[in-house]
């Protein structure tokens, strides 16, 4: 079955599902799964019932779609995403957001959970993604352009909207939350960066490091969709720390910060409404 039929079936199966179209999109990442819990009349959606929508295996990923408002916004909120290292293609990983983009929504907001290359970023900071690199090797577009979608070579130059970071600053300061601006590079992962590659990094301009969110912000920027892009920094990056890395360290720091991420999601919610 071609993309675009396996596209065009996933948006009428969810389109049967509900009666409201959402106008933002929210990814959540590892460990930020609670900002579903303030969604008004949920309608709560599994990816398994979902046809052709890939399944999260990745820890603190609940694998489910849930519609309703917040802050009087008609939103969609993915409890979890896929990544390219659990085993999917690139098209797989970017087709949720080329679903939602076909079912209307305008702003895609991105949450992740990233390790810290810049020191003066502190574990559990949360920080704006004003850019990204890509060093996963690969990009979603790869292959024969869909015209209908976007075009065939879009420009990145604001792939993250500038004025939303500006939303972002001014809901943080409404709500005394400290916000920092930086650049996120995506590695293919699963295995965590290495203290050389975290060393790259740094060189290259990068305070965050992790394995998501560039290949959706890619595909939502080829659709013409606004993006908001929201990192909670997890850990100091190997290299930074003596500690060796591990997963469940992630979700421990991500826990303590998630109260403070959803105020800063709500609060920018109410600066776009």
């Amino acid at each position: 079955m071609l993309y675009s039929e396996k596209l065009s079936e996933a948006v009428r199966s969810l389109s049967g599902k509900i009666s409201t179209m959402p106008d933002v999109a929210i990814i959540l990442g590892s460990g930020l799964g609670s900002v579903a819990e303030s969604v008004e009349g949920p309608k709560v959606i599994r990816y398994d019932d979902i046809p052709f929508w890939p399944r999260s295996t990745a820890p603190g990923h609940a694998g489910k779609l849930v519609f309703g408002k917040l802050e009087g916004v008609n939103v969609v909120i993915m409890q979890g995403r896929v990544h390219y290292y659990e085993g999917y293609t690139m098209e797989e990983v970017v087709l949720p957001v080329r679903v939602l983009g076909r079912l209307g929504i305008k702003t895609l907001v991105v949450t992740n959970a990233s390790g810290g290359i810049n020191e003066d970023i502190p574990p559990g900071g949360i920080v704006a993604i004003e850019d990204h690199i890509n060093f996963m090797g690969t990009n979603p577009l790869i292959g024969e352009n869909d015209d209908e979608i976007g075009p065939r070579f879009p420009d990145m130059t604001e792939a993250y909207d500038k004025e939303y970071i500006i939303k972002l600053e001014t809901a943080a300061k409404a709500e005394n939350i400290r916000l920092d601006r930086g650049v996120y590079i995506a590695f293919s992962g699963p295995s965590f960066e290495t203290p050389a590659e975290i060393r790259m990094a740094k060189t290259l301009g990068a305070d965050l490091v992790g394995m998501s969110t560039v290949p959706e912000v890619i595909a939502a920027n080829h659709m013409g969709i606004r993006i908001c892009g929201i990192s909670c920094v997890a850990n100091a990056a190997a290299g930074i720390s003596k500690n060796k890395l591990a997963h469940q360290e992630v979700l421990d720091t991500i826990k303590g910060s998630s109260e403070s991420l959803c105020r800063l999601i709500f609060a920018f919610l109410r600066e776009i409404r």
